[in-house]
Order: structure tokens, then C-alpha cells, then sequence
């Protein structure tokens, strides 16, 4: 799934990486501030080493998706390695959130095999993104990244920032520019479930 089918002013915020201190809990203020929702896809060992942090995302109202237990990348992975580190992964989701009939499975670096999809898809729902925010990138200014996301965010749009500590310094930057642009002209912040991934997705 790369978009949201959508008739209304919706953006599908999610986060990759985490959670880790400090910067989970900013995102989490900065949504709340805006009344936003979001989707958290954290590696199964982050979640492992601050199991707070997660309750703390899900209490917020969020949602927790997969992204494999050590992050790892599904074309330089063996098959039986790769699946059983998003098993595990999910095996520490279920700690937190309610299991949902279909989770939420995105690959690490959005490297993943066809086969490997001909496999996960029947239990996971696979979400990858139209929107880059690029906010891991130091060759971009972080005004610039910002316009180049708010330029290509339409409605429906599954928009990837990063809860690690790399991305830091420019998500402090654009993510609340980026809220309060969007806010402004009407839009509001959805996570991927549970409504929306039952309908029927191309």
C-alpha cells in the first residue's frame, strides 16, 4: 500500500524507527498539540529496550506497526531469518497494542522481495509511502525537505518521518511547520487502522 484512497483532506502520518527516549515523546507532544494521529512502525528491539515509551505511544491514541526486530533488509536477508525477525518483532507489539486482524508490516529501508510479499501479505498488510520527508538527509536543508514534502503531500498520502536520532535535528524543524501548514488549510492526521485497512486497497 503506497496511498490511501481518500475523498477528504486526510494525511497518514508515520514514524519509523523507534521508539527511543526523548524524541518519541517530543513527536507525541507535537501530535497532540495538533490533534494528530499517526502510525509508530518500531523495530521489535527498540521496543524491547523502552517498553514505557510504546505503552506511551499507544495510550496516545496511536498505532504500532512492524518494522522487522533489528531492522533489518529483506533483500539481503534469507527468507526463513527475515520472517522469523518480523515474528518476533510482532511478538513484542502484541505486549503493547491489541493485535489487529491484519498488522502492519513495512520493510526496513522499503527493501523487500516479490516472494517475500507473496508471503507476508497474506497475514500482513504491507505499507510503504508516497511522501519522503528525506529528514535523515543532511545534503538538504531542512526548509528545503519541508517544501518538498508539503509540495507533494495530496490527500490520502502515507507520509514517512523518522524517530531516530539521526533524523533529529531536521524533524524538530519540519514536523510541526508541516502540522501547523496542513492544519491550516483543513486537513487532519489519521493513523492506518483499524478502519482503514479493512477497505479494499489497489
Amino acid at each position: 500500500m503506497w496511498k490511501i484512497p481518500a475523498s477528504k483532506p486526510e494525511i497518514y502520518l508515520t514514524f519509523d524507527d523507534g521508539p527511543i527516549p526523548g524524541l518519541t515523546e517530543f513527536i507525541l507532544e507535537i501530535l497532540a498539540d495538533f490533534d494528530a494521529r499517526a502510525t509508530f512502525f518500531c523495530v521489535g528491539d527498540n521496543i524491547f529496550k523502552h517498553p514505557a515509551i510504546c505503552d506511551k505511544v499507544v495510550k496516545s491514541g496511536h498505532l504500532i506497526g512492524n518494522h522487522t526486530y533489528n531492522h533489518i533488509s529483506g533483500w539481503a536477508t534469507q527468507h526463513k531469518l527475515y520472517f522469523k525477525n518480523i515474528e518476533n518483532c510482532q511478538s513484542f507489539i502484541s505486549r503493547h497494542q491489541d493485535t489487529l486482524s491484519q498488522p502492519l508490516f513495512r520493510p526496513p529501508y522499503g527493501k523487500i522481495s516479490k516472494s517475500q510479499i507473496k508471503i507476508l501479505r497474506d497475514k500482513y498488510q504491507i505499507i510503504m509511502w508516497d511522501v519522503l520527508t528525506y529528514d535523515f538527509d543532511k545534503s538538504h536543508t531542512p526548509q528545503k525537505s519541508l517544501e518538498k514534502i508539503i509540495y507533494g503531500t495530496k490527500p490520502g498520502s502515507i507520509v514517512v518521518f523518522h524517530d531516530n536520532y539521526k533524523a533529529e535535528n531536521k524533524l524538530k524543524y519540519m514536523l510541526p511547520r508541516y502540522l501547523k501548514y496542513f492544519a491550516e488549510k483543513g486537513y487532519t492526521f489519521k493513523k492506518l487502522a483499524p478502519v482503514e485497512i479493512n477497505k479494499p486497497f489497489n
